[in-house]
């Protein structure tokens, strides 16, 4: 079991936490290899798909053999019995939309990094009650960087990591960061159906180096 602090630092060092999920596993395996050949050391797979498990014990058994120093973390999860087959088939970190107490108390079992996902300031709390030392903010393009810079005094050390929205877009990026963000969650805009669908390696390549770029500069 991999150690979570390690894991959150290299979230932190990336400042970026690509995510996705596509029901072919053959295809999520290569997506994950070019962001592994981009540089992304840290990922999250989101459980959105009946394919998912499968697609997971297949994507981990790889991961293992041919990229050792990347940690797959697995998203989408709202049980705690989700956890316990997702852990048993390999996940490094669990993410969820949502604060369930079922999901918190399977990370605290295996000893896992758990990010919850929240909106409020009364989710943000209980999340702390939690354990979470990292929490994501969702659906950040509906809340926006000014919520991040109107409620980070009230959680001061609270490490926030918005996802859904954010722009492959040094300006985009940059304002996260500016309000007090630590990482950013790149799905769709960084991982879209295009990409998925017809394949474009390179393109997923190029814009990940680009993604990766911008969030060094903002950080």
């Amino acid at each position: 079991m991999k150690n979570k602090e390690i894991i959150l630092d290299s979230i932190l060092a990336q400042g970026m936490l690509p995510l996705f999920f596509y029901e072919d596993a053959g295809v999520s395996l290569d997506v994950i290899r070019t962001l592994y050949r981009a540089g992304v050391r840290v990922l999250e797979y989101t459980n959105r798909g009946k394919e998912a498990l499968d697609n997971f014990q297949i994507i981990s058994k790889a991961v293992k053999q041919e990229m050792p120093d990347l940690h797959l973390g697995i998203g989408t999860i709202k049980t705690e019995g989700e956890a316990e087959r997702f852990v048993s088939a390999g996940a490094d970190f669990i993410v969820s939309p949502t604060i369930d107490e079922g999901v918190a108390r399977a990370a605290e079992r295996h000893k896992m990094l758990y990010i919850p996902g929240c909106m409020s300031p009364t989710e943000i709390s209980l999340a702390q009650r939690h354990k979470a030392a990292l929490i994501k903010i969702f659906p950040a393009n509906i809340l926006g960087p000014a919520y991040i810079s109107s409620i980070r005094d009230l959680f001061q050390g609270q490490l926030f990591m918005p996802t859904g929205g954010v722009e492959i877009e040094v300006g985009n990026i940059s304002e996260w960061f500016r309000a007090g963000v630590c990482a950013v969650g790149m799905g769709s805009k960084l991982i879209s159906k295009n990409v998925l669908d017809n394949k474009l390696y390179d393109e997923l390549y190029a814009n990940t180096i680009k993604a990766l770029e911008l969030v060094q500069l903002s950080k």
